[in-house]
C-alpha cells in the first residue's frame, strides 16, 4: 500500500490572505490598513514567545453599535488560547499568564467600563497591561498563609486584545494598534455571525496560523524588520512584530505591512490629544510668547484665557490660576536641568514674577510639534509680550489689545 503523501508546506502568505477574508465576513473596519493590522495581529498571538514586545490591539469608537465586539468575537476565533472577559482582577490575569497552559491571548470587552471616566483609575489592572506589553514585564506578589509567605514574581507578558467605547489611558493606547470603528453605512454589508456553524470554520484558520507559525518560528525569532522611513521608539516597538510576520508570510503582505504601519501611526497620532502639559507649552510658545524673552504671569493668565478654543478656562470647573500654571510648568526642566519656576522680572512699575524664554526653550524643542512655517511673531497671536523686562503695562487696561489682526504686537519684541 502506497503511503500518503506529505501535505504541501503551508504558504504563509495564502493563510494570512484566508484570515483576512474570513474577517472581512463578519467585520466592517475603518480602512484596509485595519484589515492588514488586525490579521498580522492575529498571526503574532501564535508567535507571541518570539518577541520582546507584543502590541495591544484595540478597537476604539464614539458610540455603541460599531461592531467592537464582533471584532473580538472573531479574534477569539483565530488565536491561542483565547479568554475573553469585561471584569478581571490584576491578579487573577497574572496567574492566568503563569498558568502551565500557555500564555492565553486575553480578550478584554467593554474596557471602557474598566478606564472611563465614571470608573475610577485601576491603576493594578493597567499596570498588568503596561507591563505586560514587554517580555520582561511582571508583578512581585507574596505568597502563602499567614506569616509564611515568600515573595514571588508573576510574569504579565501576553497578547491583549481590547474593545471600548471613546478612548484609553495614553499608557495603554501608546502600546496600541487602534482601530477606530464606526457604524455601518446602509451600503455596508456584513455575513450573520452564528457561533454554531462559524466558530468551527474559525478554528480551522486558526489551526492553520498555528501550523505556519511553527515553520517560521526560528526565523521570525530572529528578525529584524525593516522599519519605514521615520517610524522610531515606541510605535517601532509596536509594529515591530506584526512586520517581523508580514516578511515571514511574503507575497504582498511585506508591503502591505508597512503601509498600514505609516497610516495608522498617522492617523493615531491625529486622533491623540496633547497632554495637557504639551499643550501648555505650545500655547506658550505660539501664542504667548510669540518671540518674546520673559512674560509676566498676570500676562500670561490672560493670554491663556482669552484662547476661545483652549482648555484654560475649565480646568477641573475653573480657570487656570497662577498656581496651576506653576505646578504644571514645573513638571519641565530648564536647560540647566532644573524645573521650570516664575522669576522676577523688573519693569518701570514693579518687580513681577513671570517666565523666561530661555527656560522654556529646552522643553519647547524635546515636548512641542515643530513650528509652523509662519513666524512666531506674525499675527496668530494678540497676547501682550515683553521685551527685555522694560515693557510691562501698569494697568490692566494698558494689556489689552484691540485687534486680533495686527501683525505687530503691542509690545515690541527682544531682538
Amino acid at each position: 500500500m502506497n503511503a500518503t503523501p506529505p501535505a504541501p508546506p503551508l504558504d504563509g502568505a495564502t493563510v494570512l490572505n484566508d484570515v483576512e477574508a474570513f474577517h472581512r465576513r463578519f467585520n466592517v473596519f475603518p480602512t484596509e490598513a485595519a484589515y492588514v493590522a488586525v490579521t498580522l495581529w492575529d498571526a503574532h498571538a501564535h508567535l507571541v514567545e518570539c518577541f520582546e514586545t507584543t502590541p495591544r490591539i484595540a478597537f476604539l469608537s464614539p458610540e455603541p453599535g460599531s461592531g467592537k465586539s464582533r471584532a473580538l468575537e472573531i479574534v477569539e476565533l483565530l488565536t491561542p488560547r483565547p479568554v475573553s472577559t469585561v471584569s478581571a482582577s490584576a491578579n487573577a490575569l497574572y496567574r492566568l499568564v503563569d498558568s502551565a497552559a500557555g500564555l492565553p491571548t486575553v480578550l478584554f470587552d467593554e474596557v471602557d467600563t474598566i478606564f472611563g471616566p465614571k470608573a475610577g483609575a485601576d491603576e493594578a489592572l493597567r499596570g498588568f497591561l503596561n507591563a505586560g506589553y514587554r517580555r520582561i514585564g511582571g508583578a512581585l506578589r507574596c505568597v502563602g498563609e499567614g506569616s509564611n509567605q515568600n515573595a514571588q514574581v508573576f510574569g504579565s507578558y501576553c497578547a491583549v486584545a481590547m474593545a471600548g467605547l471613546g478612548s484609553l489611558p495614553d499608557t495603554v493606547l501608546n502600546r496600541s494598534v487602534i482601530i477606530r470603528m464606526r457604524k455601518r453605512a446602509p451600503n455596508e454589508r456584513v455575513e450573520p455571525y452564528r457561533q454554531r456553524i462559524h466558530e468551527k470554520q474559525g478554528h480551522e484558520l486558526r489551526d492553520q496560523l498555528a501550523a505556519w507559525a511553527d515553520t517560521v518560528r526560528d526565523q521570525v525569532a530572529e528578525a529584524w524588520p525593516e522599519m519605514p522611513d521615520g517610524v522610531t521608539d515606541r510605535p517601532a516597538d509596536v509594529w515591530e512584530p506584526l512586520l517581523a510576520v508580514a516578511d515571514a508570510a511574503g507575497g504582498g503582505w511585506p508591503a502591505r505591512a508597512r503601509t498600514a504601519c505609516l497610516e495608522l501611526i498617522s492617523a493615531a497620532q491625529d486622533n491623540d490629544e496633547a497632554s495637557l502639559g504639551v499643550r501648555l507649552l505650545t500655547d506658550l510658545r505660539d501664542r504667548v510668547f510669540c518671540g518674546a524673552d520673559r512674560v509676566p504671569t498676570a500676562v500670561v493668565l490672560e493670554g491663556l484665557l482669552a484662547m476661545d478654543d483652549g482648555p484654560w478656562g475649565d480646568l477641573d470647573d475653573k480657570p487656570i490660576n497662577s498656581r496651576t500654571l506653576a505646578r504644571l510648568l514645573a513638571q519641565y526642566v530648564t536647560p540647566a536641568n532644573k524645573p521650570i519656576k516664575p522669576r522676577g522680572i523688573r519693569t518701570p512699575s514693579g518687580f513681577p514674577k513671570g517666565y523666561y524664554a530661555d527656560d522654556l526653550a529646552d522643553a519647547w524643542t524635546r515636548y512641542c510639534p515643530p513650528l509652523p512655517e509662519e513666524s512666531a511673531t506674525s499675527a496668530t497671536s494678540a497676547t501682550p509680550q515683553v521685551s527685555g523686562g522694560e515693557s510691562v503695562a501698569d494697568s490692566p487696561t494698558a494689556i489689552r489689545h484691540t485687534s486680533t489682526e495686527t501683525a505687530t504686537p503691542l509690545f515690541p519684541v527682544a531682538g
